[in-house]
């Protein structure tokens, strides 16, 4: 009678596992041959007197390029024409980034533009009391 466990692990809904082995086990799983999106990773473990243990994992892919859009969110309601800023570029891999494209325009955001103006309208306060008080 053998006194390790043995692993089975599943892909997404197959019934076939994608790895037989004996525990412990170092395991890498390579994400460059699945679609992007949502999977689930099954793991099955027999140990020597039969008992069955399961842990599922769900995970999301994202080898492809990054897609990233600026004027509407997920589930917003509009109405009207909407200007997108769309931007998407693709991460190289793990040896080596790619930076050109990798950043995203945004535009500045509304409390950067009242910060700015609460400063410049209190700078010509000030400037203008100066100029007052010298005459």
């Amino acid at each position: 009678m053998q006194d390790k466990s043995n692993i089975y692990i599943f892909l997404d809904d197959d019934t076939k596992p994608i790895a037989e082995v004996l525990s412990p086990v170092s395991f890498e799983l390579d994400t460059r041959k699945l679609v992007d999106g949502e999977h689930t990773l099954k793991i099955v473990s027999k140990d020597p007197t039969g008992k069955e243990g399961i842990r599922i994992i769900p995970f999301i892919v994202r080898n492809g390029p990054a897609i990233a859009v600026e004027g509407i969110k997920e589930n917003a309601v509009v109405d009207g024409v909407l200007p997108l800023m769309i931007n998407a570029y693709g991460k190289g891999d793990q040896k080596t980034f790619l930076i050109e494209g990798s950043e995203t325009p945004q535009s500045i955001p509304a409390w950067v533009w009242i910060l700015i103006i609460g400063f410049a309208g209190w700078a010509m306060f000030y400037l203008l009391r100066y100029f007052l008080i010298r005459q």
